[in-house]
This record gives C-alpha cells, sequence and structure tokens, in this order.
C-alpha cells in the first residue's frame, strides 16, 4: 500500500476511534474536532526530474502527508546512470513507493523505445499516465488515457495529459515509424498548433461531461519561443475550460495566470527541474486557485521512503562507482553562470566527446548533439557512473558516408536558434567552422519541427575538414549516434535514407565511446590538451546578445556590433557593455594599438609580447611607442599623460591616440573642418585629421566638446569609423 494513502487511513481510523471521547465533551467541542482542518485541496507535482537527485524523493513523502493529491509531469525516468541501467523502471518503483496519483509523459520517456514506454506505462507504474495527444495512427485514438478523473475532499478532478509534439526530435523518431519509415503515431503536430488545441479541447469538454469539477492540464510543452506554437502559454491562449496548467519541458520555474481563449485566467505553474523545488497547487473551498514553488532544501526526508531507496541505489551502484580514467581538467556543459553552455556554444567536454566518436570510429568529421552530453566531468577520478551521466541515452555509434553538402546542411540545422539554445547544437571534431548569427536562420523545417531544406543566406562559413575547405561534391566519413544518423534525432532529416552508405551501424554504445577514447586514445587521462575549448567554432552574436544591456536598436548597436565582431572592443565579466560609462587612457591605447595592428595585417601577438610583471597594458603601450602612435613612456615621467593611465579619456585625448592610427594621408583632400572650440586646443591638429577623414565629427552647433569625456558608446562608433577608413 502506498505509504501516504496508508497515513490517510491511519488518521481515519484515529478520527473514528476519538469520536467515542467526543460524546462526552459538549457539543461545540465535539464539532470543531470533528470538522476537518481545511476544505483546501491541495495537490504537489513535480517536472523534469530526469533521475536527477533522486533521494529527494523521499523530502516529497514528507511534503506529500499533508497532500490530496502527487503528479509527475514527465521526464522522470532518464537523465542519469539510475534511469540508463534499469531503462526507467528504478525510478518507476520509487514513484510507485512515494504514492504518484497520476503522471504525464515528457519527450524522454520514449528514450528508451516504445516497447518500453509501454511497459512503464502498463506493467510496471501503479500509477495511470495520461496523454491526449498521442495517437495511433492505425486506430486515430489517444495510445493511453487522455484524462484521468480522481476524487478529492468530495471534488472531481479532471487530469489531461499533454506531450510536446517535439517529441518526435527530442526522443527518437524512429520509435513513431514502421519499418519502412512511415509515422505511426501523431503528437498533434500540424496546421500550426490548431491539432494540438483541438485535441485538448476535446479532453477537456470530455473531461467535464463526465463530472470533473476542475480540470487540470499535466503539460509537458515549455515556454521557449523555439517551441511555438506548442508551448503551454499557446495551448491556454487557444481553449477554454482549463482550470489550471502544471508544466514542464523548458526546465522554467515560474507561477502566473494566462488568459484562455475565452479572457478567463488560467493558472500556470512549472517548478524548474532536478527535483529542486516541488509545485504546490491549492483549490480553495471558493474555487479560487494559487500555487508556489518549494525548495526541497532544508525539508526532512521521510525515513522509510529514504531507505527504500537506498536499497534500489544498492542494486546498481558497485558498477557505477568502478573507476575507468581521470581528468586533469575540470570538463563542463555550462557557462560561468551554471547555465547550458553545450547547446549554444563549443564547450571543452564536447570538443572531448566528438573527439572520441572521431577517433574510435577513424572518420573524418565527428558530430555530438549538444542535447546529448548532460553532465561534468570534474578534475579527479572518472566513474562509470560519471561517463554514462555524460551519455545516459544509450546511444550507438555508427560510421556513414555523406556528401560534404549533407554536413553544411547539418551545420545549419545545428546553428540555427543562435544565439538560443537546441539541443540539436552540433559539438564537432575533424572541422572547423565560423557562424554568422547576424544571419536570420535560413533553415525550413516541417511541422514536426525536421530539416527540410536552407533556403536563403546561410549563417555557415568557411567551413574545414582536416584543414582543408569542405567539398559539398565529396564524400565524407562521419561519426556520430543511430539517434541523428539513422534515425532523424533533433531534426537531422539531411542523413538517415540519405546516407550515402552506413559503414558501421550501431558497433557501441555512446558512453562505451567516451571511455574507450580516454582510456586507449589518451592513455587514461584527459589532460592540458581539453583545458579550454580548441577554437573549432567561430560564433558572431548579436551584440544585444552578447552584452545584457544593449538592445536591438539602440543608436550605437551596429557601430558596437562591428568593433565587437574585429575583437577592438568587448565587455566585463558581468555580461555588461556599459554604453553610458566611460574609458581610461589604457583602455582607449589598448584599442587603437588593435585597430593599427588590424590595418598593417600583421596579426601582432600582444600576449606574447607580455613581460614579467608589466601592467596589463604593457604590451599594447610598447606596440603604440614603436610604430610611432604615441611618444614614448606615454604615462610615464615626462609623458603626455604621466600617471594617467587610469583616469577618464576626453573626446580630444581620444583623438590624438586614434589618429596616430590612421596612415592613410588621403584624407588631407577630403574636406575643410570648422569646429569652432578648438582653436588653441593641444590636439587641435589630431582631431583635425580624424575629422577631415570623417572618423570623428562635430556637434550640430558647430562645436567638438574636445574637454568632455567619451563614453563607451561614442568610442564604438570611432572604432567602426575607423574601420570603415582602414578598409
Amino acid at each position: 500500500m502506498k505509504q501516504r494513502k496508508f497515513i490517510s487511513v491511519l488518521l481515519a481510523l484515529a478520527m473514528i476511534l476519538s469520536s467515542f471521547a467526543f460524546a462526552f465533551a459538549d457539543e461545540d467541542t465535539a464539532a470543531a474536532a470533528a470538522a476537518p482542518a481545511t476544505d483546501d485541496i491541495v495537490i504537489l507535482h513535480l517536472n523534469d526530474a530526469h533521475c536527477h537527485n533522486y533521494a529527494d524523493y523521499a523530502k516529497l513523502v514528507t511534503l506529500a502527508k499533508d497532500a490530496d493529491l502527487l503528479v509527475d509531469n514527465g521526464d522522470a525516468i532518464q537523465g542519469d546512470v539510475i534511469g540508463t541501467l534499469s531503462k526507467g523502471e528504478y525510478i518507476t518503483e520509487i514513484m510507485n513507493h512515494v504514492g504518484i496519483d497520476v503522471a504525464g509523459l515528457g519527450n524522454h520517456e520514449f528514450d528508451y523505445g516504445m516497447d518500453q514506454v509501454k511497459k512503464i506505462v502498463n506493467e510496471v507504474a501503479e500509477f495511470p499516465y495520461v496523454c491526449c495527444n498521442l495517437i495511433d495512427l492505425k486506430t486515430g485514438k489517444p495510445l493511453f488515457d487522455a484524462y484521468k478523473i480522481l476524487e478529492a475532499k468530495g471534488k472531481k478532478i479532471a487530469f489531461v495529459g499533454v506531450d510536446t509534439p517535439e517529441t518526435f526530435v527530442k526522443s527518437t523518431p524512429t520509435y513513431f515509424q514502421d519499418a519502412e519509415g512511415n509515422y505511426i503515431y501523431s503528437f498533434c503536430e500540424g496546421k500550426e498548433g490548431a491539432t494540438l488545441y483541438a485535441a485538448v479541447q476535446k479532453a477537456v469538454d470530455d473531461a467535464k461531461a463526465e463530472g470533473a469539477d476542475y480540470v487540470i492540464v499535466v503539460g509537458h510543452l515549455g515556454v521557449e519561443a523555439e517551441s511555438a506554437p506548442y508551448r503551454s502559454t499557446d495551448v491556454i491562449a487557444n481553449v477554454s475550460g482549463i482550470d489550471a496548467f502544471i508544466d514542464g519541458h523548458s526546465h522554467t520555474e515560474f507561477s502566473e495566470t494566462v488568459k484562455d481563449k475565452d479572457g478567463k485566467d488560467v493558472y500556470l505553474q512549472q517548478t524548474g527541474c532536478y527535483l529542486a523545488n516541488i509545485g504546490k497547487l491549492t483549490i480553495a473551498a471558493d474555487g479560487t486557485i494559487s500555487g508556489e514553488n518549494v525548495p526541497v532544501e532544508g525539508i526532512e526526508a521521510d525515513a522509510e521512503t529514504a531507505e527504500f531507496i537506498a536499497g534500489i541505489t544498492e542494486k546498481f551502484q558497485a558498477m557505477t562507482e568502478e573507476v575507468v580514467a581521470k581528468t586533469e581538467v575540470n570538463l563542463t556543459t555550462k557557462n560561468a553562470d551554471g547555465s547550458r553552455a553545450v547547446r549554444s556554444k563549443e564547450t571543452n567536454l564536447g570538443d572531448l566527446c566528438a573527439d572520441a566518436y572521431l577517433n574510435v570510429m577513424d572518420a573524418d568529421v565527428a558530430f555530438v548533439n549538444g542535447g546529448g552530453i548532460r553532465a561534468d566531468l570534474p578534475v579527479g577520478d572518472i566513474t562509470y557512473g560519471q561517463i554514462v551521466a555524460v551519455h545516459p541515452f544509450g546511444n550507438m555509434a555508427c560510421l556513414v558516408e555523406v556528401t560534404g553538402q549533407q554536413i553544411l546542411d547539418a551545420l545549419e540545422l545545428g546553428y540555427s536558434q543562435l544565439p538560443g539554445e537546441l539541443g540539436g547544437f552540433l559539438q564537432v571534431a575533424g572541422l572547423t567552422c565560423t557562424v554568422d548569427a547576424t544571419i536570420p536562420s535560413p533553415v525550413v523545417r516541417n511541422d514536426k519541427n525536421e530539416f527540410v531544406a536552407v533556403e536563403g543566406e546561410r549563417r555557415v562559413s568557411d567551413v574545414k575538414v582536416g584543414g582543408e575547405p569542405l567539398d559539398p561534391e565529396k564524400i565524407y566519413k562521419l561519426a556520430s549516434h543511430n539517434y541523428m544518423l539513422k534515425n532523424g534525432g533533433d531534426g537531422y532529416t539531411m542523413f538517415g535514407k540519405n546516407n550515402k552508405s552506413i559503414l558501421r551501424d550501431e558497433v557501441l554504445i555512446d558512453n562505451q565511446v567516451l571511455i574507450n577514447y580516454i582510456v586507449d586514445k589518451l592513455n587514461g587521462v584527459v589532460g592540458e590538451a581539453y583545458a579550454e575549448p580548441q577554437g573549432r567554432i567561430t560564433i558572431k552574436l548579436p551584440a544585444s546578445a552578447v552584452f545584457s544591456d544593449v538592445n536591438a536598436g539602440d543608436w550605437f548597436e551596429a557601430y558596437l556590433q562591428d568593433a565587437y565582431d574585429e575583437g577592438i572592443i568587448g565587455g566585463f565579466p558581468d555580461g555588461t557593455y556599459r554604453p553610458n560609462g566611460q574609458l581610461t587612457h589604457a583602455q582607449i591605447m589598448v584599442m587603437a594599438a588593435q585597430l593599427h595592428s588590424k590595418q598593417k595585417g600583421d596579426n601582432y601577438d600582444f600576449q606574447a609580447a607580455k613581460k614579467e610583471g608589466g601592467a596589463w597594458y604593457q604590451p599594447y603601450e610598447d606596440y603604440c611607442v614603436a610604430e610611432g602612435i604615441v611618444p614614448a613612456e606615454t604615462f610615464g615621467a615626462g609623458g603626455p599623460f604621466e600617471g594617467e593611465e587610469n583616469t577618464n579619456v576626453t573626446r580630444g585625448q581620444m583623438a590624438f591616440y586614434f589618429s596616430g592610427t590612421l596612415t592613410d594621408e588621403s584624407y588631407k583632400d577630403k574636406k575643410e573642418v570648422s569646429l569652432s572650440d578648438i582653436d588653441g586646443y593641444i590636439f587641435k591638429e589630431n582631431i583635425e585629421k580624424l575629422a577631415k577623414a570623417d572618423i570623428v565629427g562635430g556637434f550640430p552647433d558647430g562645436t567638438f566638446r574636445p574637454d568632455e569625456l567619451v563614453t563607451r558608446a561614442q568610442a564604438a562608433v570611432f572604432i567602426k569609423n575607423l574601420l570603415d577608413a582602414i578598409e
């Protein structure tokens, strides 16, 4: 018997026995004692646990002792070694034990194949799964129950399940196809969301017709922009009759209300992921719905459940703790702020995983989807369990022959969502490329979000394989796994039936590929070569995506974009540009040195010129002195800016630095300059030189205002103009 329900029975018995005492009490006291503590219905829910922190299910039990119903929103059984080694069954056993009342399906419930999904739902789980939009195309009916009505405190509550149509590409497409590659299942993905909305509306209407007092959607849709038109917010806006929507998939934490098709407020909530929070949804006696996300940190674990989970862990722990290698560097999937870097840029762990496929499979090029790299490897021993956590899906390594054109199309798809995240973002080996994310993606997809074509200007350029330009007509050996190369995972339909040949077919599980590479090729040690990403993917991002305080359409944005792309100007460690901030003398001189080096085309290595004990700007100052841009000892005794290296620069002083970078003499014949406030100014000639060349200009009143401090936004404009002059 489920523990939470067993406790409820004990409480009921206690109330019955205690009623004998009430006979001897006064009537008011007896009535107060017999009344329930509250008429509120409390529903706890969780989403995207992904097998992480699974010991915290014992804390969920503690919270659930005061709740009426417990709901899971999907992506529970996959994501770590406990899921991989049991194909989701161990986690399902834990979910049985804690007393899950109803569950929805997430895209990753399908990662072990359709037969295993059916086994989990029909044989292993002691609770119902619901999904209204997974349709068996042979029958035209939902494969599982569209909804389930449960009772709590005299009210009938219908739970309608909805899973994202992105499951086609965010699990394995062939799981939903027959042997000929025809789809035999649908997630109601057609007509720009209309088919999905209709399926949800039908389930809601059917549940109400069956007498449901409240309808709650158990969704796995998310709120990310790239998931439109299948987001929870899209469904709510196009359906009526939903009272609350508990969501998953996007790993976001929020509680808010969204207007439905009829303008009614629908409460929408998601807990984040990895059991960090438990969602609490409360239906008050008057029908008002509210909620909160309750952090599990600090909650005491239920002792009996913790013991049960420990028993599950013992079943597979011996294998997971076996040390198979070591690493001398931290191998990561994350940015410094903890966000997922592996889905939007090259990482050192991404390089390692791609190199494993390249070398073990003897390929020309290797691809690994960023969404398939799920855990970090910290410095120290590497266990089997850690390797499985990196590659938990059990994908099988393949080697195929493809054309260069197929590789080009794959790169366009892989980098189509930049600067946003994409599970199909490609970590690469054997190949280098440049991606211009300021160009709108030219990728065309079908209603299942699969690749169809490239139409328009491509983002990806300068693609080289083995150091040589990629030939679209040439045949290359490409290594990856069956998920991408055979099954169309993440929408990579340019492979599969379009491959020229399969040279090695599902020869090793993905985590074994990684183990073999580290052990056999790296002699068991990941060394300094992987300390940093190796520069295989060069990404040009919009300035508004790079800097948190720069917005698309800012007056200086286009100027900053060019200066940033050329590496002349950058931001701060906190991700800001600070356009209204000032620049120091040292910072301006660094820019002047880099501009001059670019003009000469000498690719001067400033870091190599750094002297031990020298100031951070020392190599730039030395360069400027050597090139005649500034006099010797600019900041030293007798120099023009003695001791002022860290003070702010004026407009006139900036002209002094930048004028020395302009070696083209044609500016002399361009135009006459008349600025009313620079006569007698120390840097008059420098200002006039730049003004004649259209590098700087005056204000509408004819002044230059040489003593005003330079803002970082203004500096970006000057640098862009200088770059144009250089070209």
